[in-house]
């Protein structure tokens, strides 16, 4: 286990580390200044919650946070791949179909509400019905920001996951 400490601890890390401390340090800020109306800058997940009324363990409850935190990383990836063909179809006077964002949205809110993760219940609910290109950019990045403060060191993990094959 001490090994694998010191494997994160590796120079070449350190870029996405910084990435995650500065993450954590601007997402506050970020989420309060884009998203007043929606009443998240100060929400705080309570596992409990999800613990009683779903009648499992912390553990696989934290399992289960652990498995959105990966989905999401992923899906904003994704997320961010329909808003970009959407802004092309835009440029080029198409008309926009949102069906694939709002499909992946609408996945990824079955999980937030099963977890009781109030937060990203909001943002995902916006993201199924904005037609903003460029506050669905927001709201993907602070779906983002909520995922990595659910859980930093997972986030890490499975950021540095995503770079690796990105560099393949």
């Amino acid at each position: 286990m001490n090994d694998n400490k010191k494997d994160k601890r590796r120079p070449e890390n350190a870029e996405l580390r910084r990435r995650i401390d500065r993450l954590m340090q601007e997402g506050s800020t970020f989420i309060e200044q884009n998203f007043k109306a929606l009443d998240i800058a100060e929400y705080r997940y309570q596992i409990s919650e999800a613990v009683e009324e779903l009648s499992l363990d912390e553990d696989t409850v934290y399992q289960l946070v652990e498995d959105y935190i990966i989905q999401i990383l992923k899906s904003k990836i994704i997320f961010y791949e329909y808003i970009h063909e959407l802004k092309i179809d835009e440029l080029e006077n198409r008309v926009l179909d949102y069906t694939n964002i709002r499909n992946l949205a609408h996945k990824n809110l079955g999980v937030v509400r099963n977890l009781r993760i109030k937060d990203a219940e909001k943002l995902l609910k916006t993201i199924m019905s904005e037609e903003d290109l460029d506050y669905l950019r927001l709201c993907v990045k602070a779906l983002e920001i909520s995922a990595v403060k659910l859980n930093p060191l997972c986030a890490y993990e499975i950021l540095k996951l995503i770079q690796v094959k990105n560099s393949l």
